[in-house]
């Protein structure tokens, strides 16, 4: 099995800066995509950042130039730097991993989320 761990959610206050972390663990041979989403109440959840295990990223066009993704490989985890964070960039966010295990060749793992409130 594969487990997918958030940490780093907090409150702070508008303007400032959370570093997001999630580590995967279990029975993993390549994790090709690490993404974050997130997730406000009463909203659907949404893609913010992905990162390739090649490095190619993508960022939603909310976040581009305040949040950067990064990983690595080697450790299988991802970080989420947010920057200048707004009001509404309170949510619940999520790291996603599509990787290939030793079951399957592309499976799709969530963490349990990590809640980031940003107080005007």
């Amino acid at each position: 099995q594969v487990q997918l761990v958030e940490s780093g959610g907090g409150l702070v206050q508008s303007g400032g800066s959370l570093t997001l972390s999630c580590v995967a663990s279990g029975n993993i041979r390549s994790i090709y995509v690490m993404s974050w989403h997130r997730q406000a109440p009463g909203q659907q959840r949404e893609v913010i950042a992905t990162m390739t295990n090649g490095g190619s990223t993508h960022y939603r066009d909310s976040v581009k130039g305040r949040f950067i993704i990064s990983r690595d490989n080697a450790q299988n985890t991802a970080w989420l730097q947010m920057n200048e964070l707004r009001p509404n960039d309170a949510a619940v966010y999520y790291c996603n991993a599509k990787m290939g295990t030793r079951q399957a060749l592309w499976e799709d793992y969530w963490g349990q989320g990590t809640k980031v409130t940003v107080s005007s």
